[in-house]
């Protein structure tokens, strides 16, 4: 998408308004401690975006159908985490529905991911998981890389889990796979991953060759600390490409993420196991 196009995802408009929705009476109650604020504000000023809003709201049908009606309503770019599940006390599918006066439908495409999931876990697909698969007519599913439980997403509103480790993942790929072109100009990439099983000097002939083949790139290697709960000492590695790019320098882009497979594959070459990817933009 580039700047000034109108899409489903983008507007016309050269700024962004963006806020937040967090759901569920556990985070009223002080049962559970809301992070969704403070990992949005992080993952937004990597970008360089920011924060205008943030809204609580309990396990409330009729209140949620009104915030929503109003958010849908404003053209702002809008995560909601939480209440998409399938149990009586969620209410952000129906209640989303009912704003845009639209019907719950089982999405086409979300359905065969439960029925894999469940697949997968050894239990029957009953329809009260495919009711997670129930979106308002027309809405887009959000692909969910931790357990393949899609969001759904209208009209420039995402609708997330409540759960972190599957929320904030999907939330970075909505805005790096749509609003990219209203990030700030000059951005830090750092796309990295830990590796496991392989001593450093094991993969420096590898670092020494990327960085006389990319010069414009920043190939590192750091020590990285135990991961908490294994047992018995383990060679950890966090190996990484960098780039700082100025303006739409999708070339530039094209060339970290060469690098960086280069290395990946490389380091599998030679023995090591991959453990963890990430890519943050700074």
């Amino acid at each position: 998408m580039t700047a000034g196009k109108i899409s489903e995802h983008g507007s016309s408009v050269s700024g962004l308004t963006i806020g937040i929705f967090i759901l569920g009476d556990e985070i009223l109650s002080g049962k559970r401690e809301d992070r969704h604020f403070a990992k949005v504000r992080e993952i937004l000023s990597s970008r360089g975006l920011g924060l205008s809003w943030v809204q609580y709201l309990g396990d409330d049908r009729e209140r949620c159908v009104l915030a929503f009606k109003q958010s849908l309503a404003s053209g702002d770019l809008v995560f909601s985490f939480g209440g998409i599940g399938s149990t009586p006390d969620d209410h952000t599918r129906q209640a989303v529905a009912q704003a845009l006066n639209r019907p719950l439908v089982l999405h086409p495409g979300a359905e065969p991911l439960i029925r894999q999931r469940s697949e997968e876990m050894g239990q029957p697909c009953t329809p009260e998981r495919l009711r997670m698969g129930e979106f308002p007519a027309g809405a887009e599913i959000i692909a969910n890389p931790y357990n393949r439980i899609p969001g759904f997403s209208v009209h420039r509103h995402y609708f997330l889990p409540g759960f972190p480790v599957m929320a904030w993942p999907m939330m970075e790929s909505v805005l790096d796979q749509y609003y990219s072109a209203y990030f700030s100009e000059t951005c830090e990439i750092d796309q990295s991953l830990l590796v496991v099983g392989i001593f450093e000097a094991t993969v420096t002939p590898l670092l020494e060759r990327l960085d006389k083949a990319y010069p414009d790139l920043r190939i590192y290697s750091l020590p990285a600390a135990p991961i908490p709960g294994d047992s018995g000492p383990r060679r950890l590695l966090e190996l990484g490409v960098k780039a700082r790019l100025v303006g739409g320098n999708g070339q530039g882009e094209e060339r970290l993420a060469s690098a960086y497979e280069e290395l990946k594959q490389g380091v599998i070459a030679l023995g090591g196991s991959v453990s963890k990817e990430s890519l943050a933009r700074r």
